[in-house]
């Protein structure tokens, strides 16, 4: 008679092993094609900021339409070259042949400008248009070193204003393709290879991470260079974290499902289905939740954060797709030989019954600390990260200037303090005014009774530097006239019946003074010529630009991104309560992060400050990221309540998930601490912001305050689905003290654990 439990049958050994295979060459191919990507990035990034602001913005708008005025698509290098006092006749000849040298350099499109001396006859500029379309960097490093070169005796020269700092920003991302990628990956193999003891098991992990971000960059090449994606150095250099530290996070919750199958002796195919099934919801729930998460930027009016949502997102779906397919191939083709030499060959230690009794094993005495003392683990845990929240009133987050955007040495930085010195301290980043031809005498008045401007000139072809000076007498505007006495004024350059007006500010351009006097000159010209008649942009106005929407959608975004996640939590959790508390214990952290964060910029870095998207960044990272945890833990906790009930369910959660969430925590914070390499302040805050929010939710959050105030709380967490009111399963009594005290007089708990007296009075009272 045939038994009527049949034994699965397991596929042959060709579909065992080519299955494995297939999926491992396709990704082969996919890493091999995408690979020689990293060296090309270059030809679809740009890092003009202008290009990042909406179109609706006037510094847009003025940026767009310069070229109708001043001429070919250029960005303006200021040369300023000073001597050791007063410049002579002979230095004055050298530096005029300088002056020649450097417009024949490629790369220089129109006129340079003769030296303008300054007042003190110990300093002079040029002003020398670069081609912005072209390659920025190269020609200011050629004039860096024709300066370094033929400068006479005791004169130095700098190459400072836009496109001096653009060079010296460009610079900053060179070490994204091969510094930062070697500091996370090598800071990855090494905690990797710490957690497992296996010198192939990291291998498999990183590269599960290496072809998954190579076949992402493959396809944001592709978006960019069809003009759908925005791509500069700072979304790139995000891209490459975030995919390191993703994939190898949904790759070490593979690998601990895994290793728990070949712990209890499954085969290799089997535990490969095993763990797949085991893993593919909390990944896939997981991603989504940060694609989600980086989805909302995409209400952003930032082109650069428009950009970073779908670029991220795409970086996430390769991670998940690695994880979930080349990945369990790996491991399915190596099997137990990839935890060689400690090869797993026990089941997963589980808690005990009996908690009044010693336990081996740190997450089974922290699972005993959280059964014990729940409540005040809990609320120490919550006052603690609240205290470090305080922090947050010190965060000076309301933009910097440009000059300090790269740390360390700015040749563009220096060169603008020795501009200052002798000469207005905006000269060479003007703010431009386009207004109607008609209005060209009140909105040079406007200009020139600003305090914040030393100087009003206009666009006119007929001149030989693009430009003549405008002074405004009984309601005429009255143009500067070069050459002999006699000669015709020029006539200014006319575009769609408007002109472009120039003035020289008072201070530097990144100067808060400098913003201040736009600020106030877009007030008066909306109150003296109507709203909306007079265009503003320049330097200084696309700075007020971007902080601008930066404040405005760092306020949309962040509340949009919690309910998104909320709503994706209770669809996993199918709760209401367990939802919220973890949400909540998100917004709690990420306070956490950003006031110490606060603390630390301004006390022991001494930043100037920090850009507005920083914390719009650091929260939809730390937010989506740390919800990871959330989902890798309370996704276990269900699983575990099923057949244990809530309070044993969290025990046996926390235990079971304790170390691939350090692991992952660990792998993530190094990962974000690796962008601190790049000598970029905007990422050296990232870095640190993220990768400290992420050690704290990892061994505060996840391991102290959710397990703690969920035992705390018990199955109520779970309403108000079904788990909430079922009945929980009996267990086995500990033998012994409150255990069996608690046994003997009928009473049923739900954790499993031997009680003290006082747990056991509150399990009456319940």
């Amino acid at each position: 008679m045939s038994s009527p439990h049949h034994a699965r049958r397991s596929p042959n050994r060709w579909v065992r092993v080519g299955i494995p295979f297939v999926l491992v060459l396709i990704w082969i191919v996919g890493g091999s094609v995408g690979g020689p990507y990293f060296g090309k990035v270059d030809e679809v990034a740009t890092n003009d900021q202008s290009s990042f602001l909406p179109e609706s913005a006037d510094a847009t708008q003025v940026s767009e339409r310069l070229s109708e005025f001043l001429g070919d698509d250029a960005i303006p290098a200021i040369v300023v070259i000073e001597g050791e006092g007063e410049l002579t006749e002979e230095e004055l000849a050298e530096i005029t042949t300088v002056s020649e040298e450097i417009a024949e350099l490629p790369g220089i499109i129109d006129a340079v400008s003769p030296p303008i001396p300054s007042d003190d006859a110990q300093a002079v500029q040029i002003v020398v248009p670069i081609d912005a379309s072209g390659e920025v960097r190269e020609t200011v490093e050629e004039i860096r070193d024709l300066l370094e070169e033929d400068l006479p005796a005791g004169v130095e020269g700098w190459v400072t204003g836009p496109a001096g700092f653009t060079s010296d920003l460009t610079e900053g991302f060179l070490g994204i393709d091969g510094l930062l990628l070697a500091v996370a990956l090598i800071a990855v193999f090494i905690i990797l290879v710490i957690v497992y003891r296996s010198p192939l098991l990291p291998v498999l992990v990183l590269l599960t991470s290496v072809f998954a971000l190579c076949v992402a960059l493959l396809v944001v090449w592709w978006l960019a260079f069809a003009d759908v994606v925005v791509l500069n150095g700072q979304v790139q250099g995000i891209l490459f974290i975030l995919v390191i530290g993703a994939a190898t996070d949904y790759a070490l919750l593979y690998v601990a499902r895994f290793r728990e199958a070949v712990g209890e002796g499954i085969g290799r195919w089997d535990a490969t289905l095993r763990a797949w099934r085991g893993a593919f919801e909390p990944i896939l729930a997981s991603g989504g939740t940060v694609i989600a998460g980086l989805l909302c930027l995409l209400l952003s009016d930032l082109a650069t954060n428009r950009a970073l949502g779908p670029i991220a997102s795409i970086g996430i779906v390769f991670s998940m797709l690695s994880a979930l397919t080349f990945l369990p191939a790996l491991l399915a083709l190596f099997g137990r030989a990839a935890f060689w030499p400690f090869i797993p060959k026990n089941p997963p230690a589980q808690i005990p019954e009996d908690l009044t009794q010693p336990v081996k094993g740190f997450w089974q005495r922290q699972a005993r600390l959280v059964a014990r003392h729940s409540r005040p683990v809990w609320i120490i845990s919550t006052v603690v990260l609240l205290a470090a929240a305080v922090g947050v009133t010190q965060l000076k987050a309301d933009g910097v200037a440009t000059s300090d955007l790269v740390l360390g040495y700015s040749e563009a930085r220096e060169g603008q303090d020795v501009l200052a010195e002798h000469f207005p301290a905006g000269s060479g980043s003007p703010v431009y005014v386009i207004v109607p031809e008609d209005d060209l005498a009140d909105a040079a008045e406007v200009l020139d009774d600003s305090a914040g401007v030393d100087a009003v000139a206009v666009s006119t072809e007929d001149s030989p530097t693009g430009q003549a000076s405008v002074t405004v007498a009984d309601g005429e505007a009255t143009l500067e006239a070069f050459g002999p006495p006699g000669t015709d004024a020029p006539a200014p350059t006319v575009s769609d019946g408007d002109v472009l007006l120039i003035g020289t500010l008072t201070d530097t351009a990144d100067s808060v003074e400098a913003e201040d006097a736009v600020r106030d000159l877009r007030v008066t010209y909306d109150d003296t010529l109507g709203e909306g008649t007079a265009l503003v942009g320049g330097v200084t106005a696309t700075d007020i630009d971007s902080n601008d929407t930066s404040i405005r959608d760092r306020t949309i975004i962040i509340p949009v991104v919690l309910v998104v996640i909320l709503l994706i939590l209770m669809l996993l959790l199918r709760a209401v309560v367990a939802p919220v508390i973890l949400i909540l214990s998100v917004i709690l952290s990420f306070g956490s992060a950003l006031g110490v964060a606060a603390l630390v910029f301004n006390g022991i870095f001494q930043f100037p400050g920090a850009d507005p998207a920083v914390p719009l960044y650091g929260f939809v990272f730390l937010v989506a990221l740390g919800v990871d945890y959330n989902i890798f833990l309370m996704s276990r906790v269900r699983e575990e309540t099923i057949t244990h009930g809530t309070r044993r369910g969290i025990l046996r959660g926390l235990v079971a998930t304790g170390g691939v969430i350090t692991s992952a925590g660990l792998v993530l914070a190094a990962t974000f601490a690796a962008l601190g390499v790049i000598p970029i302040l905007f990422l050296a805050q990232i870095a640190f912001i993220v990768a400290f929010g992420v050690l704290l939710d990892t061994f505060v959050v996840r391991s102290l305050l959710v397990p703690a105030l969920s035992y705390d709380i018990g199955r109520a967490i779970w309403w108000p689905s079904k788990l909430a009111r079922r009945d929980e399963p009996p267990r086995a009594a500990a033998t012994g003290g409150p255990a069996a005290a608690a046994s003997a007089t009928g009473a049923v708990t739900d954790d499993g654990h031997a009680l003290t007296r006082a747990e056991y009075r509150r399990t009456l009272e319940e």
